[in-house]
């Protein structure tokens, strides 16, 4: 049987013949068999040498860390709103407290917003709430349904009608002998604004028109009412004055007392001896209002002085107290107070800050898998006007890459108000197959 080796001698003898040369001698032959063999044992080496190398590459390049992906994110903008605009009063002078709203609105303890001048004006009925004050600092009642002493109504009393009505106050009856609880009178003199009643409750509580005047000054003093003057009890003198700013601490004053809260906050009420008695007051109910007095002496000096609860959507609603001085008519008051809660109200908003999915980063690796960094779930903010919105995210790194991992948060503030959402996988992060790890050697090993 033939050996390699034969076969390698003669294709070495027939490439001599056709090279020209003389037949071997069998020396040559011999040589040229230890060269082959040599040859030989060469090859096998090389090739061994290469094999082991390509199995250890290919084994290093299939366990190798692979580099980990890059994960860049961008704190989204702020929303912005509109500032809010607030309706003021376009006639006569006006002011407005607000209370409750601070953490929004800012300090509000003083006077919030304003129109015209501070200077004195007649304040007409509204004088009522004062003489209704300052009877009840005399003959206070226990709360707000406490219907107090009964007061009987003499023949002097019932002459008070006719005094009245010939100078076109609002009056209602008072039969001589005639009686009724102090909680019914002060009724009649606040809800239908009957001046009679509030001569007859004020001399009543005090014992002569001198007597009360003295006390209301001496009670207007005490309560830092400096820029109010009073020269009778019902307002139909133009010589009853006030300011707008010392017209908001009297209606804090009325606000506070029980009574006086509820009597101003009732629509219509049976009286003795009168029947049904209706508010001057149109706006109760309206936009929050729950008081307190209208005040009218023709045209030009038509008043409101109210209080209102006003509910923004922020928890407890808003406490507010305004006046309008100087109106041109009850109608033309009413609507300028409406329109100004109204504007108050829709102030407060809902602002959208995030929406479920809106895109915030994004995952990237060098073998082309990609994945989204979302917001998890929309949100919204209720705050004030145009408040500043401040939005804080903060993202790490994905544990799992699986679509939906929670890789951070995001918060925006307004005010007091805070609204938070997850950043989640949009998508998820998979392996690199292994052609990719055997042509990118140089993309291994930086896990």
């Amino acid at each position: 049987m033939r050996t390699h080796d034969d076969v390698t001698e003669d294709l070495s003898e027939i490439a001599d013949l056709f090279q020209g040369a003389q037949a071997p001698t069998d020396a040559d032959r011999a040589v040229r068999r230890r060269r082959g063999r040599v040859g030989l044992l060469i090859t096998a080496i090389v090739l061994v040498l290469i094999l082991g190398a390509t199995g250890g590459y290919v084994w290093w390049a299939l366990a190798a860390p692979l580099p980990a992906p890059t994960v860049a994110s961008q704190t989204p903008a702020a929303p912005a709103s509109a500032a809010a605009v607030i309706a003021l009063p376009q006639e006569g002078a006006s002011a407005l407290s607000v209370s409750g709203g601070e953490a929004y609105l800012g300090e509000t303890s003083g006077i919030w917003a304003k129109t015209g001048t501070n200077d004195p004006r007649p304040m007409a009925s509204i004088t009522k709430l004062v003489t209704a004050l300052v009877v009840l600092e005399r003959k206070p009642l226990a709360d707000a349904i406490d219907p107090g002493p009964t007061i009987r109504f003499s023949k002097t009393d019932h002459d008070l009608y006719d005094k009245y009505y010939v100078q076109g106050a609002t009056i209602r009856a008072m039969p001589t002998g005639s009686s009724m609880s102090e909680r019914e009178a002060l009724a009649a003199m606040l809800i239908p604004s009957a001046s009679n009643y509030a001569e007859a409750v004020s001399t009543w509580a005090y014992g002569s028109q001198g007597a009360f005047l003295s006390a209301a000054r001496r009670w207007l003093a005490k309560n830092g009412l400096a820029e109010t003057r009073i020269v009778e009890p019902t307002g139909i003198s133009p010589k009853n004055t006030s300011t707008p700013a010392d017209l908001i601490a009297l209606g804090r004053l009325a606000a506070a007392n029980p009574a006086v809260a509820a009597i101003t906050a009732t629509r219509s009420m049976t009286l003795p001896n009168i029947g049904v008695v209706s508010n001057t007051n149109d706006l109760l109910g309206v936009e929050g209002v729950t008081g307190l007095k209208t005040g009218n002496l023709g045209d030009g000096a038509h008043n409101l002085l109210y209080t209102a609860s006003l509910d923004v959507g922020i928890g407890e609603p808003l406490a507010v107290v305004g006046v309008v001085l100087g109106g041109w008519s009850d109608r033309s008051v009413d609507a300028e107070v409406q329109a100004l809660l109204a504007s108050i109200r829709s102030g407060f908003h809902e602002v959208p800050v995030g929406s479920a999915g809106q895109v915030v980063g994004e995952v990237t690796t060098r073998w082309g898998d990609k994945a989204q960094l979302v917001i998890a779930e929309s949100a919204s903010l209720r705050t004030w006007s145009d408040t500043p919105i401040e939005v804080t995210m903060t993202t790490e790194k994905p544990k799992t890459y699986t679509d939906g991992e929670v890789v951070g948060s995001i918060t925006w503030t307004a005010g007091p108000n805070t609204a938070t959402s997850d950043i989640v996988l949009d998508g998820a992060i998979g392996q690199p197959d292994e052609v990719w790890r055997l042509k990118n050697p140089g993309e291994l090993g930086e896990g």
